[in-house]
């Protein structure tokens, strides 16, 4: 099962105040035990709101609104993308990342293409596999 651990924007995050040399050596050993578990597939920090953007789409209509965002618990400062057995799993190592300035994570299964049922045609799951192919091709060509 994969999931995404995402991390949960504090008041330093939306600040900018960035981690300590501790933090990060404490992060990145926990970082190391999950991709040595076969555990994590991606992750990273994201930069506060007022460096991004919000979009809303109503009809064929867009429209962009330019950070900063002011509802701090509502916003993401960083996330992973783990391959685990189960939810309980998942928890299990969610308890053990080295925060210790209030942080708070969510962990929210990805569907699956089982998931799609009928919806999921021969010419979809094609499309799917050149994607795939495309988006692995440009991982060894950049």
């Amino acid at each position: 099962m994969r999931c995404m651990v995402i991390v949960k924007a504090t008041e330093d995050s939306e600040a900018d105040v960035m981690p300590s040399e501790k933090d990060l050596s404490e992060m990145g050993a926990f970082n190391e035990e999950l991709v040595n578990a076969g555990v994590m597939l991606d992750g990273d920090g994201l930069r506060s709101s007022r460096h991004g953007v919000r979009i809303t789409y109503s009809g064929d209509e867009a429209q962009v609104v330019d950070g900063p965002f002011s509802e701090t618990k509502e916003l993401i400062a960083g996330y992973w993308v783990w391959e685990v057995g189960s939810i309980e799993e998942a928890i299990e190592w969610a308890r053990r990342i080295p925060f210790n300035h209030g942080e708070s994570v969510e962990i929210r299964p990805f569907h699956e293409i089982e998931d799609f049922g009928e919806a999921v045609t021969e010419e979809f799951m094609e499309r799917q596999a050149r994607m795939e192919a495309a988006i692995e091709e440009q991982k060894t060509d950049g």
